[in-house]
């Protein structure tokens, strides 16, 4: 079967209509959860942060995906999809949870969004080379790769802006529980 999947499109080699399947995987995104489940605590918290564009429907519908990653544990702590304005900048920061808001540095590339909505004495800007975004930016790839609608070059782009936010937060979801240990 699984030869078959890679063949072929799943509602066929399943045997469903490709429409009950489709309401099948939006019930799916429509419940998962928009906050990240767990997460640190306490002193040393430090966080990289970074956007990676994507679209909706069409290439015109830029959509980015604002991403902070605990940079000690590699989980997934904030996440906001949205335009790339401060808007989007400010909206990363009130998705992370309290414990980060409160105590983290966090380290970005230059993209002036972060300096307008992070606490100007918690943000530090760096450059690519300065290796303080590595991990951020490794998991944007990883990201690409596993969620065939963030690929630039897909014909299985997002289509509904719904669909879109929930396939990247059931990816996130199943990223932080499957990879990472919070102990």
């Amino acid at each position: 079967m699984i030869g078959r999947l890679l063949l072929e499109r799943i509602a066929r080699v399943v045997g469903v209509s490709e429409r009950w399947l489709q309401t099948y995987v939006n019930r799916i995104y429509q419940r998962v959860p928009r906050r990240v489940a767990k997460h640190r605590s306490g002193a040393g918290l430090c966080l990289e942060c970074d956007e990676l564009w994507s679209f909706v429907g069409n290439k015109g519908n830029k959509q980015w995906v604002w991403l902070a990653l605990d940079r000690k544990t590699r989980a997934i702590v904030g996440v906001h999809v949205g335009d790339r304005s401060r808007a989007g900048a400010q909206a990363l920061w009130d998705s992370l949870p309290e414990a980060y808001r409160e105590s983290a540095i966090c380290y970005t590339d230059y993209w002036e969004a972060y300096a307008l909505a992070f606490p100007e004495d918690r943000h530090v800007a760096a450059g690519k080379d300065s290796g303080f975004t590595n991990h951020i930016e490794r998991f944007n790839n990883t990201l690409r790769h596993r969620v065939s609608r963030l690929v630039r070059q897909s014909l299985a782009f997002s289509k509904k802006l719904e669909n879109h936010i929930g396939s990247i937060w059931l990816f996130v979801h199943h990223y932080n529980s499957s990879w990472l240990d919070f102990s």
